[in-house]
């Protein structure tokens, strides 16, 4: 799990991931020798793998068939606990917790816990990117409280439909979810306190595209708080390969 303020931009990316890393040298090694492996502005480069459109598209609908399931019931769909038993384990705020129904906390899925860098302060504003079923987004409403708020993006559409659920059973109003992705965030510059992700940066395509919209909407001295999963080792050179593991 990682902090960054949004002064860190200008840093190597290296706390975020080894994925990210390896994009970002490859990206200014290319822009040196001015090669880009055949790849065109619309691609994205992974190493010496093109990701190209068609595998964009490839890619998007794994992920969506798969989160299409995880809409219904992530029980058994992960590695790692989820719902109630993974909030548990990764030591949310009990007291919040307990403010869940159970059928908002069993929607749960992420694998990781971004509030353990750094607790929402009453009125922040939060921004949750990739929300899927709301929880984390829930959760940094209540911490915001009235005075603050917090916005969930979601991009696979029945995900969206589970936040949106879920914020009804609660009746919160400080909270509200957007169709869009972490590569195209249709919100103003320097709108937000806070930025959390949790489990989604692995899954997008354009991470230093993602990463720079993060920056764009923090406001100055905002924080980016991520938790994730990374691929430890080399990356795989054949963008098949990349292509049918992602996500995986």
């Amino acid at each position: 799990m990682t902090f960054l303020r949004k002064e860190t931009i200008a840093r190597p990316l290296l706390a975020i991931t080894e994925c990210i890393h390896k994009v970002v040298a490859q990206m200014r090694k290319n822009d040196r020798s001015g090669k880009t492996g055949g790849a065109t502005p619309a691609d994205v480069l992974y190493g010496s793998a093109v990701i190209r459109a068609k595998d964009k598209d490839k890619i998007a609908k794994s992920v969506n068939g798969k989160y299409r399931k995880v809409a219904k019931n992530p029980e058994g769909l992960f590695k790692y606990p989820t719902g109630k038993a993974g909030l548990d384990a990764l030591e949310y705020d009990p007291a919040l917790v307990r403010l869940l129904p159970d059928s908002v906390s069993e929607s749960y899925c992420g694998p990781g816990n971004p509030f353990s860098i750094g607790a929402v302060n009453k009125g922040d504003h939060v921004l949750d990117i990739g929300c899927g079923a709301g929880v984390d987004t829930i959760l940094a409403g209540m911490m915001a409280g009235p005075e603050g708020y917090a916005t969930g993006l979601e991009i696979v559409p029945e995900m969206l439909g589970r936040a949106r659920m879920n914020l009804r059973e609660l009746g919160i109003n400080n909270v509200t979810v957007v169709e869009a992705s972490a590569e195209q965030i249709p919100l103003p510059d320097d709108s937000f306190d806070v930025v959390i992700s949790n489990g989604v940066f692995n899954l997008v395509v354009d991470k230093v595209k993602a990463l720079k919209e993060v920056f764009r909407v923090l406001k100055p001295g905002g924080r980016f708080q991520i938790s994730d999963q990374i691929r430890t080792g080399e990356m795989p050179k054949e963008t098949g390969v990349i292509v049918k593991s992602w996500g995986r």
